[in-house]
């Protein structure tokens, strides 16, 4: 576990070693690797508070995974530190005057107010006390408890979704994109959850299953933003997808159809793979290396879409991260520690 948190640490140094090079990029890697590690999280509390709403035996190994998670919640929150602090350095409204980022919007005088330096620390510190408080291992003892803590993750992750994603490019906005951000959330909860689980896992029917969902409800969401905005054609709303679309971060976006998509969509469809953990943990990995790769997506072409210092900075930060944050972990490590 130590030579895993240890080689993280260095893998971190090294993806922030790119600073010198391109600043904004090694922030943004920085910025991907950590939303990707806190939506691990809080997608493995989403699958849990629903199975306390649900109930079924397929919740257990997921419950424990949860608990086994929420001691890395208060390190994970370090992450706003850093994202105040650097809010000036990242985001193009803190940059530039609000005249040129503004221009055009319907409403000019709100986004001003809500993207201001001070309001966005502000809301970051109650996005940092909202996690904390429903990651807690008390969300799952009652239902209405998990259903109130569902309701504030809600609420909480779609606003944060927009702080600190969305407003890398302050001109762009889509109503679906806090859905798209949860979907995938609660996707790499239910991989890790797998992954996890001991080796004789009589509900691996069920994990498999559930990980069939989260493909199915991501693709269906994603796919229906793309189709809109592409319908309509706006200025506005294609800018998010112009550097996706025509840059070298469209081969990412086709793989990401096809690793977080096509792949496991068609291997979930069958029992053989989902009664079989072994095979279902390949399953788990392909989708957590999709996250991934999906959060780099999401974040990087926001900020420079054609700096190639991204395409070896996001790994090294998603690598040193990863094993930060998750080495050595599982649900029997951690009740020894308990």
């Amino acid at each position: 576990m130590r030579r895993l948190q240890l080689a993280g640490v260095v893998l971190l140094v090294a993806a922030a070693a790119s600073a010198l090079a391109a600043p904004r990029i090694a922030l943004g890697s920085l910025l991907a690797a950590w939303w990707w590690a806190l939506g691990i999280v809080l997608g493995c509390f989403v699958n849990a508070w629903m199975h306390v709403l649900t109930g079924g035996a397929w919740g257990i190994p997921v419950r424990d995974t949860a608990v086994a998670l929420s001691r890395r919640v208060p390190w994970l929150l370090l992450g706003l530190v850093v994202a105040a602090a650097t809010v000036t350095r990242l985001y193009p409204w803190a940059m530039q005057p609000a005249a040129e980022w503004t221009h055009g919007m319907a409403s000019p005088g709100f986004v001003r107010a809500w993207l201001s330096t001070d309001f966005f620390i502000a809301r970051l510190v109650i996005y940092g006390i909202g996690w904390w408080c429903v990651t807690r291992p008390a969300s799952l003892r009652t239902k209405g408890r998990a259903a109130a803590s569902m309701i504030v993750y809600a609420v909480l992750t779609t606003l944060a979704a927009v702080d600190l994603l969305m407003s890398l490019m302050p001109g762009w906005y889509s109503t679906a994109f806090g859905l798209i951000i949860m979907s995938t959330q609660a996707l790499s909860g239910a991989a890790l959850v797998v992954l996890l689980a001991p080796r004789a896992l009589p509900v691996s029917r069920d994990l498999g299953n559930l990980l069939l969902m989260w493909c199915m409800s991501w693709g269906y969401l994603a796919f229906m933003q793309f189709l809109i905005i592409w319908a309509e054609n706006l200025p506005r709303e294609i800018s998010w997808y112009v550097p996706r679309l025509q840059t070298g971060w469209a081969w990412i976006g086709i793989a990401l159809v096809l690793v977080q998509l096509v792949i496991p969509f068609l291997a979930l469809l069958f029992r053989s793979v989902k009664d079989r953990p072994a095979r279902l943990r390949v399953v788990a990995l392909l989708l957590l290396a999709a996250t991934a790769l999906d959060s780099a997506w999401t974040v990087l072409p926001s900020i420079d879409a054609h700096d190639l210092n991204a395409w070896w900075t996001a790994p090294l930060a998603m690598l040193g991260v990863g094993f930060l944050m998750f080495g050595g972990l599982g649900p029997e490590s951690e009740a020894q520690h308990a």
